[in-house]
């Protein structure tokens, strides 16, 4: 399908926070929600992301054993969403309006959020968008056209 990176804190290895593997992401949806459950401090990224977690109550099983978790396939012809790809979007989606990186995101998403009354369902909208851009960047070798991405949001 496609790749989605976000910026993830992860202590064992610095260049996991610009590049984490998909271990690395199942772990940290699966950390965050034990902290959550043994009442733990968490990190602004995990305070964010159990916000998308809780949003989801049924990744709740996938997101509750980690050695499950990394050793699943989520193929596309298994037929199943996966969960980590899922609520990685949401964070990466979150940060992009925060910093309003691409310029023109967050006042589109805001837009979008106040047409569908939602920012759940507005996020999903948008994630279709990001999809979108992220799988022709991939099939054409060229950068993501953050412009275009930008025009899908505002259209939804």
């Amino acid at each position: 399908m496609y790749a989605v990176q976000c910026r993830l804190p992860f202590s064992h290895s610095p260049s996991a926070m610009f590049n984490p593997s998909s271990d690395d992401v199942r772990r940290f949806f699966c950390d965050t929600l034990r902290k959550h459950r043994a009442h733990e401090i968490l990190t602004p990224m995990e305070a964010i992301a159990l916000d998308w977690i809780l949003e989801h109550p049924e990744y709740e099983n996938e997101l509750s054993d980690v050695e499950a978790a990394l050793a699943r396939d989520y193929s596309v012809e298994g037929g199943q969403a996966n969960p980590f790809l899922h609520l990685s979007m949401h964070l990466s989606i979150t940060e992009q309006v925060q910093v309003d990186q691409p310029r023109g995101i967050r006042p589109a998403v805001q837009q979008l959020t106040q047409r569908l009354d939602s920012a759940h369902a507005a996020q999903h909208e948008v994630m279709e968008c990001l999809g979108q851009m992220i799988w022709a960047s991939q099939r054409s070798g060229l950068p993501p056209d953050t412009d275009a991405y930008i025009d899908c949001v505002r259209r939804r």
